[in-house]
């Protein structure tokens, strides 16, 4: 399979850059494996959007995947209980 680009939004660079250091290099690894497999074990599609959501402890990477362009876009990365709103 070939592996996809991954970009980051902005807000998402800034949102990583709030994280713990030892928080943030488990963020950035399971990041970084999205471009081998954009949807791994564990992943779920969000309702009522084109995103998905993987699990990093209490972290959660919310991400748009492009089949076509065989890119994906990290749009959101946050604790469980703030990264859903405001969506």
């Amino acid at each position: 399979m070939a592996s996809y680009a991954v970009e980051l939004r902005r807000s998402a660079i800034k949102e990583l850059d709030a994280l713990a250091k030892a928080d943030l290099s488990r963020v950035i690894s399971r990041i970084q494996a999205l471009g081998a497999n954009p949807r791994p074990p564990g992943a779920e599609k969000l309702t009522g959007a084109e995103q998905y959501r993987i699990r990093q402890g209490v972290y959660r990477v919310l991400y748009e995947v492009d089949d076509a362009r065989r890119t994906i876009t990290v749009v959101k990365v946050g604790h469980r209980r703030e990264v859903y709103r405001n969506r």
